[in-house]
């Protein structure tokens, strides 16, 4: 099925792919993308990840100011190294 294909017969697709059917959309001739039913995840857990990690009580410090500016002007920066309240057991 091609891009346009699938643009106009988008509700007819997924009641295809609820039906346990994988749909592949192409773009002159190629494919570029399929549709697949979601599985379902289940209902979380409160306390799944208990143990796993611990966070001491520095985590309630309050942060110093260059952390602060950044999430105020540009956001975190996520490549700075593991935060030092995250402690792995």
């Amino acid at each position: 099925m091609n891009v346009h294909q699938a643009k106009t017969r988008l509700s007819r697709l997924l009641t295809r792919v609820e039906a346990g059917q994988d749909v592949v959309i192409t773009r002159n001739g190629r494919p570029i993308a399929r549709i697949v039913r979601c599985q379902h995840q289940g209902k979380r857990q409160f306390g799944a990840l208990k143990g796993h990690t611990v966070v001491n009580d520095s985590f309630f410090d309050p942060l110093p100011e260059a952390r602060l500016s950044a999430w105020r002007h540009r956001g975190p920066s996520f490549s700075q190294a593991t935060p030092s309240w995250i402690v792995r057991p």
